[in-house]
């Protein structure tokens, strides 16, 4: 049987520390385990989302992939419990908590789980920290959120973050958080179906026209939702920076699309035809199978619109497995 990763997934532990009651301060997530194999995420007393079992036991995981004929599961917290708003202390508790988590569960069963880190990016420097943490403790890469409290990625504070993830040869995951105008737009689920999309778009053009993926061409980038609407816009986005390079090309003189191929995105897409689209313009082999596994917006039948797609059998190689192999550096054998 042809091995198969999923590269995008959210675990979190079953049990939370009461973090506002330790720190004194602030709405951070726990758990409410309201009744049997379900949980109610909590926002101090605001309700955020209920979740299932499989989203914190890892083999119930294992065999609901299983069904989907997926050994492999990459695993990263999820977004909301960044909390790159906290102070940061506590903030790099929080991380050291979720990734000693991940870590263990990575290391107890090899052959279905690779962990990705978090750090807090409110404090570079503690989140460099971490970042170096992460990868003594077996961890392949870290999921950084699109934004930092509203600051781009391109903010030059962020500067010798990047140099790190590049010096230490880490993979980063860009998944969409904290979403521009949420506040604006709160009714039809539009955060979600509307403000991630332009979340990630926001992320890598930051990246790319502040010349980040320029004076950092060997950090292996991988973009949440199939890179968002950067690709389905990236006319737009190139005839802005040809016809408003004084506006757009002020940090890096290099058009956008050159950049398309040289980083990875998912395939979580939910559109065979956009799919196709997506593969003509990245490659196979910048294309990763990435879910979203367990919540309801993911695509939770684990790639099949693309088995039923009549692809080429070495394009769904390179998406099932090969590509997250090379975005990652991961040796197949590991998990045969």
């Amino acid at each position: 049987m042809a091995l198969k990763i999923d590269m995008h997934t959210h675990i979190m532990p079953k049990h939370v520390p009461d973090w506002s009651s330790k720190f004194g301060y602030g709405t951070f997530i726990h758990l409410d385990h309201h009744r049997p194999g379900y949980a109610r995420m909590m926002q101090g007393d605001k309700f955020f989302r209920e979740i299932e079992a499989n989203c914190w036991d890892e083999q119930l995981r294992i065999d609901e992939y299983a069904r989907y004929n997926t050994q492999v599961q990459v695993v990263c917290t999820i977004p909301v419990l960044f909390a790159y708003w906290a102070q940061p202390t506590d903030g790099l508790t929080i991380a050291r908590f979720l990734n000693d988590h991940i870590a263990d569960i990575a290391a107890r069963l090899p052959k279905h789980y690779v962990g990705l880190g978090t750090v807090p990016l409110q404090d570079v420097d503690l989140a460099i920290q971490e970042l170096e943490r992460c990868k003594s403790i077996g961890m392949k890469g870290i999921q950084i959120g699109s934004n930092v409290n509203q600051k781009n990625l391109s903010e030059t504070i962020f500067e010798p973050f990047w140099q790190a993830v590049e010096s230490l040869d880490m993979a980063v995951l860009v998944h969409p958080w904290e979403m521009m105008g949420q506040d604006d737009m709160k009714k039809y689920w539009l955060p979600w179906l509307v403000g991630m999309p332009a979340e990630t778009t926001r992320a890598i053009c930051s990246l790319i026209f502040s010349g980040v993926m320029e004076r950092y061409p060997n950090i292996r980038f991988n973009f949440a939702h199939a890179g968002g609407s950067f690709l389905p816009t990236i006319g737009r986005i190139e005839h802005g920076f040809n016809c408003r390079p004084d506006l757009v090309a002020i940090d890096n003189p290099i058009n956008p699309r050159e950049y398309i191929g040289k980083f990875w995105v998912d395939s979580a897409t939910h559109d065979p035809m956009l799919f196709k689209y997506i593969l003509d313009l990245q490659g196979a082999d910048r294309v990763t199978l990435g879910t979203d596994y367990p919540f309801p917006l993911g695509d939770l039948e684990v790639g099949k619109f693309i088995t039923d797609m009549n692809l080429p059998q070495h394009v769904i190689d390179a998406v099932f497995c090969d590509s997250t192999l090379s975005w990652l550096k991961l040796d197949r054998n590991q998990f045969v």
